[in-house]
């Protein structure tokens, strides 16, 4: 840090298992990304290829190996991941996987219907070759899912082999965990939260309000995803105290948190 001060929370090393900040790449320009890692690098630990968009990037791997030299793991967006099982080439995601060096991969289930134990066995197959992430819930604002099923459905997938589990709220955070308002469905998390440990949960937040809802619940190193590039140096302040959202939180304490 540039200079000293007291009372700021103690933020977990990286590599991490919890604090984890996942940043959304949507198709920035290796030039783009070179200076994103410049100034928030040190932040972010794990970057995920949106959605397609790694289908029509151009010099997708060499902007990979941008990353990779800056140390921080890649995955492909879930919808990726549904786009080849909809069109029956499971195998050949598994290949795309290997081509691009992937140690990460996510498993969702949001942009169409497959029955749970099929996902299953997809992180489990998966999870022989990478680190897996799966997604719980749908991209449907229609569709509620009741919080005893997202409960069930996380147990499952974690149990599947599943590295940790992703709650569903898209880039505009206005569905899954979140009403259209971009409101917080505050019972829902709460009740997750009594059966699934919180450093096993990354909650999709990418607005700045559901950011700091998280932080002053489960403190300085909740899991937060879908952020964009440039607010990741905002994020970082609200997790230290440093921005009037959370400026009281951390003060007075006795040792950091």
């Amino acid at each position: 840090m540039n200079y000293t001060l007291n009372s700021i929370p103690e933020r977990d090393a990286k590599p991490r298992e919890r604090g984890f900040t996942m940043a959304m790449d949507k198709g920035l320009s290796i030039r783009e990304v070179e200076d994103f890692l410049e100034v928030a690098g040190d932040y972010v630990d794990i970057v995920k290829l949106g959605w397609g968009t790694s289908y029509v990037t151009p010099n997708l791997k060499e902007k990979l190996q941008v990353y990779k030299a800056a140390g921080i793991p890649t995955y492909f967006g879930g919808t990726l991941f549904e786009a080849f099982i909809v069109r029956n080439q499971f195998d050949d995601y598994r290949r795309v996987l290997d081509k691009y060096e992937m140690t990460f991969a996510e498993v969702s289930d949001g942009s169409l219907e497959m029955p749970h134990d099929k996902k299953c066995e997809y992180i489990s197959q998966l999870a022989e070759q990478v680190t897996v992430l799966s997604e719980v819930g749908s991209k449907d604002a229609e569709k509620i899912i009741p919080p005893y099923m997202w409960i069930k459905l996380m147990k499952a997938e974690l149990e599947a082999g599943a590295w940790k589990v992703i709650g569903e709220a898209r880039e505009g955070g206005n569905v899954g965990l979140f009403r259209s308002t971009g409101e917080v469905r505050s019972g829902l998390v709460e009740e997750i939260l009594t059966q699934i440990p919180f450093e096993k949960i990354l909650w999709e937040a990418p607005q700045k309000a559901q950011q700091v809802w998280f932080i002053k619940l489960l403190g300085t190193n909740v899991n937060l995803g879908n952020i964009a590039p440039n607010e990741v140096i905002p994020l970082e302040t609200i997790r230290l105290g440093l921005r009037g959202d959370t400026f009281d939180s951390f003060l007075n304490m006795e040792k950091p948190c």
